[in-house]
Formats: C-alpha cells, structure tokens, sequence
C-alpha cells in the first residue's frame, strides 16, 4: 500500500470524473490508464456512493456534528461499501467528514480527495459501469462533473456478461443494458453538451491508444503522459484479486462475440440495437439467425420490466429528494486548500 501522502499538491484539484458505461465495455482498462496519469486517482469500483446517497435521509441533518460522525462510520465501516480497498485510515478519514462540511457530496469528495493524497494526486475520479443509470444523481451531489462513456461493440459486451460469473441475469437483460447504456449516453450528449460528456470506443482505444488517450485529455483539461499507454503496472495495486474479472491488460478481445454467441442471440442483439450498431461502425453479421417469436417476446417484456422497474426507482428518488435535511452537492472549496491537498 502506498503511503498517505499530504503535501506538494499546490494545483487546482480538477473536476470529478466518472467513467461509465455497459459492463464489460472495458471501463477497467480505462480507469487504470487514467489512474496512470500523474494527476488523477480513480480506484476500484465501491459500493458506497450510490448506497450513501440512497440512505441519505436517514442520517439527519448532518449540520449536525453527531449526525455526519453516523455518517462518516457508516461510509468507511460497511463491508458491503468496499470502504478498505481504498486503502484509507478510517479513522482519518472519519474524522475529515465530521470537520468537513454538513452535505453528502462533500462526505464523499472528502472520502475520493483522500484517496488522491494517497497517490499524491489532485484530482479523483470514480469508475462504475452502472453509472450510466445515475448521471443526474452524481451531477446532484458533483454539479461540476465530467462523464466518460467507454462503448464497445453490443455484441462484445453481451458475449462477455454471459460468461462472468457474477452476472445472474440472463442474455436478455445483457441485450437491453447495452442498449439502454447507447440511448442514455445520445440523452447526455445532447443535454450536458461536450464539455461534461464524451464518448470513445474501446476499439479505437486498444487500437491507437495514443491518439484516443491525446483527445480524452484534452476534453478533461489534461496533458496527455505516456505512462497512461501502458498501465499494466499499476493494475496490482488497484484492482483487488477477488475483483479482477477484467480482461488481462493488453489483450484484445474486440470482435470475438461470433465464437462465443449462439446464431440466435446475434440475431436478438442485432434486432434489439437496430442502427445503433451502424452508427458506430459496427458490421451486422452474416451468421445471424432471426430470433423465434417467443425469444422476441421474452426480450420485449425484459426491457419493458427494466423500464418501469427504473421509472419507479426515479419516482421513489424523487420522493426522497423532497424530505432532505440537507443540501447533497459537494461544499468543498475548488480551489487548493491545506485541509484536502
């Protein structure tokens, strides 16, 4: 484990990234060559953010020394929220939020800008794929955020859900999440606009990494370093064992769906994504079987169960959003301050 370090930061933080995207796009190559630049520190994926956020109302008013106390062990002491892959002090960290400010984002912002100091970075980022599904709650409590929509061919990305062993669900669920990550992703480009919203493919990126790397920088304000080409190094460190699903770093797994989807489950993906595949350059196949009317059915009433299964979660947040004590947005100043650099 690194140790902490508290000092020589005397830059301007920079703005909260998140990468997001349909699992199995290859977010974790990405986070890892972002967490390569000398810069910025995205650690493994957690499991507190969105479950704080979710159970916000319950810890008070947190202009409340007591409350934020409930809230900082609740954050750094749950096994569940993989609090200790950060490799943090708790202690320290709790007793940053009980100093910080009295809102949610800035308990979570003290929680990423310590694991930056770490590194003896400035700035932090988060990496979930289901993030896709929770932009407007992370622009809530991060207003000034930037997103980063890794794509990878649907049909890569289903082939690769269907053999993790974490994935329950079945090629269904795998066919709408891609396509549900696509319409969110043409949803936040068009409402955010370039400067919080940028897509790459994973293609182009194994492919000419430099290039793609050059052009992601510049939409975060960032010089392009070398060291992000190759973050083999660093993938140790980050990625807990008992979480390395990912592909090994430098593989290329990019068209391989054809060896590993049955004729029929092409056909699904292809019917299911329509042009979305064209748009981004992806050929449809030739050895697509058409799916038979009760796989079609069974795919219609799947995504129409996820759909209104994510308007009751919206209708539910919304509820919540009327009974908070608290602003949630992130109170920490932007600029470099001794407490947090």
């Amino acid at each position: 484990m690194l140790s902490t370090l508290t000092a020589g930061i005397d830059v301007l933080p920079g703005r909260p990234l998140f990468v997001i995207g349909c699992p199995r796009s290859g977010t974790t190559l990405l986070q890892l060559m972002l967490h390569s630049h000398p810069r910025i520190a995205i650690p493994a994926e957690n499991r507190f953010l969105l479950a704080a956020y979710a159970s916000r109302c319950d810890f008070g008013d947190l202009g409340d020394r007591n409350n934020r106390r409930a809230l900082a062990e609740w954050i750094t002491g749950r096994e569940a929220g993989r609090f200790t892959d950060l490799g943090l002090d708790a202690a320290e960290v709790a007793a940053e939020i009980v100093d910080g400010p009295p809102s949610l984002g800035s308990a979570l912002d003290i929680v990423f800008r310590a694991y930056a100091r770490r590194f003896g970075k400035s700035r932090w980022g988060d990496k979930r794929p289901g993030y896709f599904q929770h932009v407007d709650v992370l622009l809530r409590m991060f207003p000034d955020a930037q997103f980063i929509h890794l794509i990878r061919d649907g049909r890569d990305c289903v082939a690769s859900l269907k053999a993790m062993p974490w994935f329950r669900q079945d090629v269904f669920h795998a066919v709408s999440m891609w396509r549900e990550a696509i319409d969110v992703g043409r949803r936040m480009a068009s409402r955010l606009g370039p400067d919080v919203y940028y897509e790459l493919q994973y293609e182009r990126l194994v492919a000419d990494p430099v290039e793609e790397l050059t052009s992601l920088c510049a939409f975060l304000g960032e010089d392009f370093h070398w060291e992000m080409t190759a973050p083999s190094d660093v993938a140790r460190l980050l990625i807990p064992k008992q979480h390395r699903w990912h592909d090994s770093i430098g593989t290329r797994r990019a068209g391989t769906w054809a060896g590993r989807l049955e004729p029929w489950e092409v056909g699904l993906a292809e019917a299911a994504f329509g042009e979305r595949l064209i748009e981004y350059g992806y050929e449809p196949s030739d050895e697509a079987r058409r799916p038979n009317t009760a796989q079609l059915t069974r795919y219609a009433r799947t995504s129409t169960h996820r759909r209104l299964a994510q308007q009751k979660a919206a209708l539910r947040d919304r509820w919540r959003s009327r009974h908070e004590p608290n602003p949630v947005h992130s109170l920490l100043p932007a600029e470099a301050h001794p407490a947090y650099c």
